[in-house]
């Protein structure tokens, strides 16, 4: 059993993460389009393009930290080295230097990569370090459960105090605050990544092994569970990225109550951590595969039944994101969990443990599926019209409604179709552990 305290060190690394990743979910299309002066499309080609670099730097990554072999462990020491670097490329991408238009579209892609650089750098060895503090598969369970509650707190930080803050720092300069609002929230994130260095241990050592980049998605490629998984990363984050990336155009220009923004997103987190704390009991009576299907389809109910919602129902509007937000990140953790099992099926079929390779590539196709995400929301409010920072046309008003509610309940209906092939479930994955403990 891992003592709670070690799962609540864990959980704040997670809590750092989340403070740029659900800023950069929420905030950083409507920070380019509306305070920077981007166009919606540049946005959305942008966020597509800058992924592509991860199809390099995901699986290098991965491969780099199966290699690694320090006194502070395999994936520990990644989050001491990288926690400054990781804060400066935070503050840089919410900076807005006086540029010219194609200057500012420069600097976007220049400091929008090295963010992304940085995340990767940081995130990949972190997310290991969950499937190494045990191989307990229900422990496994709990680990994720604490930490996407802890990193959902975090998320809840960034709703609720960014746009104050940005007033607070701004005094009417948006650009200023939201500079100031990352800069501040960054130093928090490196307390937070070194109180989660100091307060995990490693336990699952794997022996030195050669495993080239050539070898690795061989040994990829013939794990079907493995094949199951990613795809179900590029179609969840595409749906979550496109409700996340609109939240604040659905409040402020199609419930037309811009000053209920920080009250939306912020109940939307609140749905989301109550979710992901109740994932462990859930998956101790019911086998994690098919709670994890019933609840993408409970998801795609809620998360379509917003379609039907009059601008003037708030009160049905807000209750409705709630609910989206408690059923889709109760299924989170468990999604987490099954990453771990994939990484001991992978050992179990070849005899080479690439725990990193493994993660990386699942968040590789995460970082995919957001890309994707960003920019169909970007590219989807360009076709409709979209003009930053004034009164929409009916059409604009009805795009926003379409992709906000109808997107992401297509994706999870995708996901929890596809999550049909995938055959390990809690039986066969306890008989996996027991071998490789054997």
């Amino acid at each position: 059993m891992i003592a709670r305290k070690e799962k609540i060190a864990y959980g704040l690394g997670d809590t750092a993460s989340n403070i740029v990743f659900q800023t950069i979910m929420l905030f950083l299309a409507f920070f380019y389009t509306d305070i920077y002066g981007i166009s919606a499309a540049t946005v959305g080609t942008m966020f597509l393009v800058v992924r592509l670099i991860d199809a390099v730097t995901d699986p290098l990554m991965g491969l780099l930290t199966d290699k690694t072999r320090s006194r502070h462990g395999q994936f520990r020491p990644y989050l001491l080295w990288l926690a400054l670097p990781f804060a400066a490329c935070s503050v840089l991408a919410f900076t807005t230097p006086e540029l010219g238009e194609n200057g500012k579209i420069w600097y976007a892609y220049a400091t929008y990569t090295l963010l992304m650089l940085a995340y990767t750098a940081i995130n990949i060895p972190y997310s290991a370090l969950g499937g190494v503090l045990t191989s307990d598969p229900n422990e496994r369970v709990s680990i994720q459960s604490y930490r996407f509650v802890f990193g959902m707190l975090g998320g809840l930080l960034v709703t609720l105090f960014t746009l104050p803050l940005v007033d607070w720092f701004g005094q009417g300069d948006a650009a200023s605050g939201y500079q100031w609002t990352i800069a501040t929230m960054s130093l928090l994130g490196i307390v937070l990544f070194l109180l989660c260095f100091a307060g995990t241990r490693e336990r699952v050592v794997c022996p030195p092994q050669r495993l080239g980049l050539r070898n690795g998605l061989r040994i990829l490629w013939a794990n079907d569970a493995w094949r199951t998984l990613a795809k179900v990363a590029i179609l969840l984050l595409i749906g979550i990225a496109i409700k996340n990336t609109l939240a604040i155009y659905y409040v402020k220009y199609y419930l037309l109550r811009e000053d209920l923004i920080t009250a939306f997103v912020s109940l939307g987190m609140v749905g989301n951590i109550l979710g992901c704390a109740l994932a462990n009991p859930l998956t101790r009576r019911i086998d994690k595969v098919k709670a994890y299907k019933a609840l993408q389809l409970i998801s795609a109910a809620v998360c379509l039944a917003a379609f039907w919602v009059p601008a003037d129902q708030l009160v049905l509007a807000f209750t409705l994101y709630f609910f989206w937000g408690f059923f889709l990140q109760m299924a989170t953790p468990i999604l987490w969990a099954k990453i771990a099992d994939v990484a001991d099926y992978g050992q179990q079929q070849s005899g080479i443990r690439a725990t990193g390779l493994v993660y990386s590539s699942v968040v590789f196709f995460i970082k995919v599926g957001i890309a994707l995400g960003g920019a169909i929301a970007g590219w989807w409010l360009s076709f409709y019209g979209y003009q930053a920072d004034q009164v929409q046309s009916a059409e604009a008003q009805y795009g926003i409604l379409v992709a906000f509610t109808v997107f992401p309940a297509i994706a999870s209906l995708l996901v929890a179709w596809v999550m049909r092939r995938y055959t390990l479930d809690q039986q066969r994955v306890v008989h996996i552990a027991q071998q490789l403990a054997g």
